[in-house]
């Protein structure tokens, strides 16, 4: 959705939208501002990779369960 309304935004657009934020916040704060949103997108991939992971280590298969290839299946006729 974000992609798509940037899409449609021109240059004009992008300097008057970079104007407002300077007058609303000056030019102290926003380094400041841009660091937060780089350690949120840090922390957000560093969640993904987490919940990849663990994706992972759940989809494995639990070598204690499997049955052994080596031994026969047991015979049950009497």
């Amino acid at each position: 959705m974000v992609l798509s309304i940037l899409l449609f935004l021109g240059s004009e657009d992008i300097i008057l939208i970079a104007v407002v934020v300077l007058l609303l916040f000056g030019g102290k704060k926003i380094p400041e501002l841009m660091k937060g949103l780089g350690k949120g997108v840090k922390s957000f991939k560093d969640g993904i990779e987490g919940l990849e992971d663990d994706i992972k280590t759940h989809n494995k298969p639990d070598p204690a369960k499997e049955p052994e290839k080596d031994k026969p299946p047991e015979n049950t006729v009497s």
